[in-house]
């Protein structure tokens, strides 16, 4: 597609969970790393070029099932193409801490995509 901005791949997979200390468990054993990130709110695990976040309750995204988070290196240009190609904006583009900004959108079936922007 002429004038579209690449992607980075998926590199981050967050996970709705109910339990937090039990999830810790079973993602620590599944992953064979402790966690990187190690909070009441978020527990994150780096491995393998991939980070997967452990958000307890769906967090304040009301997450319901695991969302996939396209790496993308300009994210207003990312939303602007996929909201012209059909997608809708679920979560609007924020910064979550460090120069990191994400938004969600879902695609017309209703499922939820990532999208993630590192400074």
């Amino acid at each position: 597609m002429n004038g579209s901005s690449p992607t980075q791949g998926v590199r981050t997979v967050l996970h709705p969970v109910s339990d937090l200390a039990a999830a810790k468990a079973v993602y620590a054993a599944l992953l064979g790393v402790a966690p990187q990130t190690d909070g009441t709110f978020y527990v994150g695990f780096e491995a393998a070029g991939q980070h997967i976040g452990l958000v307890p309750g769906g967090g304040p995204q009301g997450m319901t099932s695991p969302v996939t988070y396209w790496h993308v290196p300009d994210l207003a240009a990312k939303l602007a193409e996929v909201t012209a190609a059909g997608a809708t904006v679920r979560e609007a583009a924020h910064d979550v801490g460090g120069g990191r900004l994400v938004a969600t959108v879902t695609d017309p079936d209703g499922n939820v995509l990532g999208l993630l922007q590192d400074s």
